[in-house]
């Protein structure tokens, strides 16, 4: 299936799901296209199966068969990062750089590993055969929360910008632990790489910050010379993908990077931001990143949805479907629960006591391209039925926390503050 034609396709999907939830279904629009993408494609899956018909099976077999991990990793994943990362509220980061940064690193190191270790019990259980570096594998492809889904959901249901930004700037940093950590486990359950966590992790972190704040500092450069706002947007086009293909070929985070390389324009644009103002004032340079941002996460969406065409189904699928949703919010409950404890009580933002702080960040953690993409990477080498094992359970747990968490989390949000304030006026008696 060519490019053209596929994009034909998702357009397709995306103007009519948007019009239809306009009209009648009222979603959070993100969440609609994911939820009907996913009906559409079963439903597509199911016809071609039972009309035996050939050109069904042929279109469902192309739209299965694109090849989405070198759409998002290879292509549009640094666009999408910096465009989340360029809009950083750098006061809220500040303010809370302590807790962002433990569950950036820390919660998602530890909900890989708990993970690993509950999945392995179940595999132990029921005979999966899995050992405990795969599961722990498992572990690292599915702890990380999604940047893109968490400022393509999240800021748009009414929670705080406080909470928003902690939610936002997380996924948009633990995504270079989540891969670090991936690379390595991977390497040992491969027997080959680098065996040394701490090092790789130095490597990835340092060489991408590096790597982003250099290449940023001379383009904006070029940025300030500038008289025309059409060449602020090919400067910033220019400097992520650069940023993101050096990372890459020298072996350091290219997601790492991306982020780094947007909280860099967002700090430089706010400082130049008068002068941008008389260059631009259309603002072209802002409305070409937020039209960029809309359009690829509606796309990614789509695609996450289409992808089940594709994808076979484990013949454990009814004991690992359940194991899926339980074990993600016990692993990334546990992690949020230390990371909160390390933070103290007095630093946790939004004035929450643990016990909120950890329901309303588990419940908050939404999953999406990036683990999907880190599944389909594991099938290079991978037997056929562990790797069914581990879309199976990518698909469960990116439908779960998107469709079922990500509608829900704003009625838990506004029950916990309704509990935090309660809470408050009894400690005043």
């Amino acid at each position: 299936m060519s490019i053209l034609y596929f994009l034909i396709i998702i357009l397709i999907f995306i103007v009519l799901i948007g019009i239809l939830n306009e009209r009648f279904f009222h979603i959070q629009s993100d969440i609609a296209l994911i939820m009907f993408s996913l009906i559409i494609s079963v439903i597509l899956l199911i016809l071609s199966k039972v009309l035996n018909i050939d050109a069904i099976a042929e279109f469902v077999t192309g739209l299965g068969d694109f090849g989405f991990e070198e759409y998002l990793m290879d292509g549009v994943l640094c666009f999408m990062l910096f465009s989340g990362a360029s809009k950083v509220n750098i006061g809220k980061f500040r303010e809370n750089v302590r807790a962002i940064s433990l569950l950036a690193l820390l919660t998602t190191m530890l909900s890989s590993v708990f993970y690993g270790l509950l999945f392995y019990l179940v595999s132990y259980i029921f005979g999966f055969g899995m050992d405990i570096l795969t599961c722990v594998l498992l572990g690292c492809v599915v702890s990380p929360t999604d940047p893109i889904a968490a400022t393509g959901i999240l800021n748009k249901i009414g929670l705080s910008k406080n909470v928003c930004s902690v939610i936002e700037n997380e996924s948009l940093f633990n995504d270079g632990t989540g891969v670090t950590l991936f690379i390595f486990v991977r390497s040992l359950v491969v027997h080959s790489g680098d065996s040394n966590f701490a090092v790789l992790m130095f490597k990835e972190i340092v060489g991408a910050v590096a790597v982003a704040l250099v290449v940023s500092f001379f383009m904006f450069k070029l940025m300030e010379v500038t008289r025309d706002p059409i060449k602020y947007i090919l400067i910033s086009l220019l400097d992520v993908s650069l940023v993101y293909i050096i990372c890459e070929h020298l072996g350091f985070s290219g997601v790492i990077a991306s982020v780094v390389c947007g909280m860099y324009y967002s700090v430089s644009y706010a400082k130049i931001e008068r002068r941008a103002m008389v260059i631009d004032p259309k603002e072209l340079y802002k409305d070409f990143w937020e039209i960029v941002e809309s359009l690829l996460n509606s796309i990614l969406f789509v695609m996450i949805g289409l992808m089940v065409l594709g994808i076979g189904v484990s013949k454990y699928i009814a004991i690992i479907a359940p194991a899926a949703i339980i074990i993600n919010v016990l692993a990334r409950g546990l992690g949020v629960f230390i990371s909160g404890v390390l933070t103290g009580r007095k630093k946790l933002p939004g004035n929450y006591n643990t016990f909120e702080y950890v329901t309303l960040m588990t419940w908050s953690a939404l999953k999406g391209g990036l683990s999907l993409a880190l599944a389909i990477g594991t099938k290079e080498f991978l037997p056929e039925d562990i790797y069914d094992i581990f879309i199976n359970v990518t698909y469960i747990t990116i439908f779960f926390t998107v469709l079922v968490q990500g509608l829900t989390v704003g009625k838990v949000y506004f029950a916990l503050e309704k509990h935090k304030n309660a809470r408050m006026i009894r400690n005043r008696k």
